[in-house]
């Protein structure tokens, strides 16, 4: 079983692990994430080990700062703006990769990308000591709800990894933002913890949708799932069924639920997001089949929110995440 270490007493252990070409769950501000030595290509194909993950998926590499970044690709001054306003943060940079630049191919899944992210805390904290960057995606079996705390990992990976780092609930709880920046053009390829409308604000232009085709992590339909199926925009709960609510009013036959947890009682769509992983993962334990949920606003972090809802009540397949 893994070692569970709190965040202030693992940094030396992280790194000594991490350079030794092992894995290591650490915390950010989205969720928890995989993490291995970005240039390793040994250390990398046991993150998709570990969690089943597909390997025609790429990864997110986290950096410690701008200037790392820029070792690892081309910056647009779009691209650079982007960086400078949301990074440290949960929004992810789809850029064209740097020749040269050491990421190991099973990171980018043989593309001439490479999607990079600066997270908050810890994660940034073990990337700055490692002087390398870290390829994580969520810590978590392949396809699964993400987790957003030390013991949802050890749940579900613990078994199969040397050290997780403890270090508390994540703040944010949705993965980051994927945003594909191509010459002048930005592209969403997924909506997360920074609002499409934030981006498109320091942008001063709108963002386009519907990219195809697996260029980014989390674009794959099935995605994010519990063992139970997922029952979107639910009005009514049927017999047997579980709810994820949403806001003060609740859906009709509520209170025949086998068990009721509420994203946010206030409709404060940054508390749903905070609790969404960790709700329907408490909703799948209580043994319902079905989980109904609620409808949710797609206004701001609503997006992200229902997009994260759809991928989980799509029919499975094969699925991965990303942070």
């Amino acid at each position: 079983m893994a070692t569970i270490l709190p965040q202030e007493e693992a940094l030396e252990e992280a790194c000594r692990v991490l350079a030794a070409g092992e894995l290591v769950a650490i915390p950010t501000e989205t969720v928890y994430g995989l993490a291995a030595d970005a240039t390793n290509g040994a250390a990398v194909a046991r993150i998709f080990e570990a969690k089943g993950r597909p390997r025609f998926n790429p990864l997110i590499t986290h950096v410690a700062d701008r200037a790392m970044a820029e070792r690892l690709a081309v910056f647009s001054p779009l691209a650079g703006r982007l960086a400078d306003a949301f990074w440290p943060g949960p929004l992810t940079l789809v850029l064209p990769q740097r020749p040269g630049s050491g990421i190991h191919s099973l990171v980018t899944a043989g593309l001439d990308t490479v999607a990079l992210r600066c997270p908050r805390g810890f994660g940034r904290h073990v990337v700055a000591r490692l002087g390398r960057p870290l390829a994580a995606p969520s810590a978590n079996v392949s396809g699964r709800v993400s987790g957003t705390s030390a013991k949802a990992v050890e749940a579900g990976l613990g078994a199969r990894i040397p050290l997780i780092v403890d270090g508390g609930p994540t703040p944010v709880g949705l993965e980051s933002t994927i945003v594909k920046v191509t010459d002048d053009a930005l592209v969403l390829l997924r909506p997360g913890g920074v609002p499409a409308e934030e981006v498109q604000r320091v942008a001063g232009q709108g963002l386009s949708r519907g990219a195809t085709g697996v260029q980014a992590p989390g674009m794959l339909s099935s995605h994010y799932a519990p063992e139970a199926r997922i029952r979107l925009n639910a009005e009514a709960v049927l017999p047997g069924e579980a709810l994820l609510a949403f806001g003060p009013e609740r859906a009709r036959g509520a209170e025949a639920a086998t068990a009721i947890l509420n994203l946010s009682p206030s409709g404060d769509l940054r508390e749903a997001a905070a609790n969404l992983f960790s709700h329907l993962s408490a909703l799948d334990a209580s043994g319902a089949s079905v989980i109904a949920a609620e409808p949710v606003p797609v206004t701001g972090l609503g997006e992200a929110i229902n997009d994260r809802l759809a991928r989980a009540a799509a029919p499975r397949d094969i699925a991965a995440e990303g942070r």
